[in-house]
């Protein structure tokens, strides 16, 4: 039998990792759980993170990597409103597979002030998001990404879908989420035709 390639090995640990997460809290994530998890040997997860720091660092990456790699893969459209309210659905936590990420995000968030590494990843990412949602603030102005205005209706866009996120985790999966959507959708609206950043109010529908 072939050996499994390294950063597969790394990725069904993180995997692993995400799991006791969320059944256990960042706290039970420990060598053992995580390699029972995993299927892998305690030596195998030693060889691979010599430390708990380690692991939860690249399991937050990882985590942060396949999120871009979703956003990267949406269809242009001619559409911007459609094609930035789809590249924003891969980032809520619509389905399960974006719940959980979100779910173990808010965990591992509250271990940065024990974890530098995990709050320099944070801040990474907040700032990809950031520059992200600037990006679709430009797209859908039709102006320089690197405008103020721009920025401020990135900031907004940031925050409203962090908020959302918040609320859809305390309705069962499952449940009706398009009024979430639609409050993204008037937003991207609002921002489109020249809404005053951080002026006016998000109106849902």
């Amino acid at each position: 039998m072939a050996f499994t390639p390294r950063e597969e090995r790394k990725t069904r640990l993180a995997e692993a990792a995400w799991q006791v997460i969320l059944e256990h809290g960042v706290s039970a994530v420990s060598v053992r759980t995580v390699a029972a998890g995993a299927g892998m040997s305690v030596g195998s997860l030693r060889h691979l993170f010599p430390s708990q720091s380690e692991l939860l660092k690249f399991s937050a990456e990882l985590m942060v990597e396949r999120a871009t790699a979703r956003v990267s893969a949406t269809p242009l459209s001619p559409d911007g409103v459609a094609y930035a309210l789809a590249a924003i659905r891969e980032l809520m936590p619509l389905a399960p597979e974006t719940r959980r990420e979100f779910e173990i995000s808010i965990a591992l968030i509250s271990e940065t002030p024990a974890n530098p590494g995990l709050a320099r990843i944070r801040d990474h990412a907040h700032e990809q998001l950031l520059d992200l949602f600037t990006r679709i603030a430009a797209m859908l102005r039709n102006e320089p990404a690197s405008t103020p205005d721009s920025r401020c209706h990135a900031r907004r866009l940031l925050a409203l879908v962090d908020g959302l996120g918040l609320h859809l985790l305390h309705q069962p999966l499952g449940d009706d989420t398009g009024w979430a959507i639609e409050i993204v959708r008037d937003e991207l609206l609002r921002i489109r035709d020249g809404g005053a950043g951080g002026q006016q109010p998000v109106q849902s529908r």
